[in-house]
């Protein structure tokens, strides 16, 4: 038991991925019954298509860690994948796509993305960036805990930071100015069109 925890811990070494799991969670079950149409900084989303969104990521991960194609997976996930209970949802396809990340050796994995074949470690790092600019999202589209963890502001700012000008991929914002004090979190949001009012 020892042994597999110790291959647990090693397989996400540098990347905080349970722990932004668990900052979006967290949002999750803040959402009240009336907010799940609320708007989010996602433009054209709501709260429930946000979390729609990362559930729909969270079912891709154990597909493509088995080595599946974008092609042979098809439209499996496209859509509402909420259903009637989406918070049940959200919950089972979290604990999925994490219990896939700690079978020992699958940040070595080559994994096929829809834009080339990159290693497991790139895909787990992508997943969580994305997680945690997500958080911030519903955070603000349920109007409540928009300060986020100082470890996940700090790895997604230095992800982001390597990516360039993100507003050319159609899915986020050209990226803002801010004030040479501004703090992480308002410097990753402005990276990604986003204005951080807390």
């Amino acid at each position: 038991m020892a042994q597999r925890r110790q291959h647990r811990r090693a397989a996400q070494v540098g990347t905080p991925y349970p722990e932004a799991l668990a900052a979006f969670d967290e949002r999750v079950r803040l959402v009240t019954p009336g907010q799940w149409d609320s708007p989010t900084p996602c433009t054209g989303w709501s709260v429930r298509d946000l979390v729609n969104h990362l559930t729909g990521e969270q079912l891709w991960v154990p597909e493509l860690l088995m080595g599946a194609t974008i092609a042979e997976v098809g439209s499996r996930f496209d859509g509402d994948v909420l259903g009637p209970e989406p918070v049940a949802a959200w919950t089972a396809a979290a604990q999925a796509a994490r219990q896939a990340w700690e079978v020992p050796g699958a940040t070595e994995l080559t994994v096929h993305l829809s834009f080339a074949d990159v290693s497991g470690q790139y895909y787990l790092d992508q997943l969580t960036t994305d997680l945690v600019v997500h958080t911030w999202d519903l955070a603000e589209g349920i109007g409540t805990r928009t300060r986020l963890p100082a470890e996940l502001v700090d790895f997604a700012l230095g992800e982001i930071g390597g990516y360039g000008d993100l507003s050319g991929s159609g899915l986020f914002d050209p990226p803002l100015p801010v004030t040479e004090d501004a703090g992480p979190q308002a410097r990753l949001l402005a990276l990604t069109g986003r204005r951080d009012g807390g």
